[in-house]
């Protein structure tokens, strides 16, 4: 599971298998995990996250959206 970005007790990774897929990260605090698409950004699957935490997790992708793209292609492309 390639992570591409660590921010607070966030964790922004794909799955190896991921790739046949639009670009999205999945993320993860404890045991819980959310996944969103990257292009355009949307949730997917909410997981356990309250919707404040997913406003921020939401947030930190949009800030760094040009990076998790460029790391997607790198990686699945």
């Amino acid at each position: 599971m390639p992570t591409f970005l660590r921010e607070g007790p966030y964790r922004f990774f794909i799955y190896s298998q991921d790739c046949g897929e639009p670009p999205h990260v999945h993320i993860s605090r404890d045991q819980q995990v959310a996944k969103f698409w990257l292009d355009p950004v949307e949730l997917v699957s909410p997981g356990r996250f309250t919707g404040h935490e997913l406003r921020d997790i939401e947030r930190i992708i949009r800030e760094h959206h040009e990076e998790l793209m460029t790391k997607w292609q790198a990686r699945c492309s």
